[in-house]
């Protein structure tokens, strides 16, 4: 009963900035994380970036320093702010909602997915 839609995906150039964001839509009560995930061709999915409901951040290593999440609790939204983007940053981008209460279950989603392609 929960949707997750990300946007701002895109192509942009090395170097160059780009805003992911992530609605989650339906009858929620709480959301205990909210997180970015990536799947590049041939490579598994891996964690960006995660934050919880208390505002604490992790990042993966390889995106430390030049991505940014955070989360505007009212409209149970995450955003991912990714500058001095590289090729290698090219992936599918996945929003992730874990923890999520609603009227009937307790439960994690997923999103579809938003395409980031990083070249010259």
């Amino acid at each position: 009963q929960v949707q997750l839609v990300e946007s701002g995906g895109g192509l942009v150039q090395p170097g160059g900035s780009l805003r992911l964001s992530c609605a989650a839509s339906g009858i929620i009560f709480s959301i205990n994380s909210m997180a970015w995930y990536r799947q590049a061709p041939g490579k598994q999915r891996e964690l960006v970036a995660v934050i919880t409901s208390d505002g604490t951040t992790n990042y993966a290593d390889s995106v430390k320093g030049r991505f940014t999440i955070s989360r505007a609790n009212t409209k149970n939204t995450v955003y991912l702010q990714m500058n001095s983007l590289k090729p290698e940053d090219t992936a599918v981008y996945y929003c992730n909602a874990a923890g999520v209460t609603t009227p009937t279950r307790r439960a994690d989603y997923w999103g579809q997915g938003t395409q980031v392609t990083v070249s010259s």
